[in-house]
């Protein structure tokens, strides 16, 4: 709720949480960790701090340089590339990390795929995005996206007197749990090791089981996989 208010606190935070998401399944010191579409690096940083060799791929300048207001500038030797065709060695990453980037790529299957080609057999792949029947679903205009996607973008435009940053069909996509859930589980280059809530508390798993309901319930799906020798 804070984030446009205090995006460094807020930041920091998620990016602490992400990190000890993976290491429930994995120690990073020490390993190589790439972080794609990960924005002005507060991923890349604290997985450093946690002694990985982490490495950051972002798409957006402006994503990249989003902290330059603050005094803070991108990570050392990030890279601007888009996450579709990374400059990656294959099987050169021994974890491949993605935070709420999916909801924003056309095509989440080819974007899942190079994430997975990059990934050392053995390692893991973390992905998670925001659904799009979420109430966080619309991003800035949420939850308004319920009503339409048109209709809540133009409220937003009115009610703050400024452009939305998103438009569906642009740099939003109306992406779904559960034919995500059959795309990963079907792969054969994958094993799901995690799908759950990324922020709830408590039944974060099972809320992800329940079909229907987990498309509104979940607001962010986390997904773990491991790479298949």
């Amino acid at each position: 709720m804070r984030e446009r208010q205090e995006p460094e606190r807020c930041y920091a935070l998620l990016a602490r949480d992400a990190a000890d998401q993976v290491e429930r399944h994995l120690p990073v010191n020490g390993k190589v960790v790439v972080d794609v579409g990960g924005g002005a690096g507060y991923f890349t940083e604290e997985f450093r701090r946690r002694g990985a060799q982490a490495f950051l791929f972002e798409p957006d300048l402006r994503e990249l340089g989003a902290r330059g207001a603050h005094g803070a500038k991108p990570p050392e030797g990030a890279v601007v590339a888009d996450g579709y065709l990374l400059p990656v060695a294959t099987g050169s990453a021994d974890v491949t990390f993605s935070s709420n980037v999916l909801e924003h790529v056309a095509d989440p299957q080819t974007f899942l795929s190079e994430l997975v080609r990059v990934t050392r057999p053995g390692g893991l792949i973390y992905v998670a995005f925001t659904n799009w029947l979420s109430p966080w679903g619309g991003h800035e205009w949420a939850p308004w996206h319920y009503l339409g996607a048109e209709r809540a973008r133009a409220r937003y435009e009115r009610r703050t007197g400024t452009p939305a940053k998103h438009t569906l069909g642009v740099n939003l996509y109306a992406h779904h749990i559960g034919p995500t859930l059959r795309h990963v589980r079907a792969r054969e280059d994958v094993t799901v090791v995690s799908a759950r809530s990324r922020y709830w508390p408590f039944l974060a798993e099972s809320v992800a089981k329940v079909p229907g309901v987990r498309e509104f319930t979940t607001w962010n799906l986390l997904l773990i996989l491991r790479r298949c020798p």
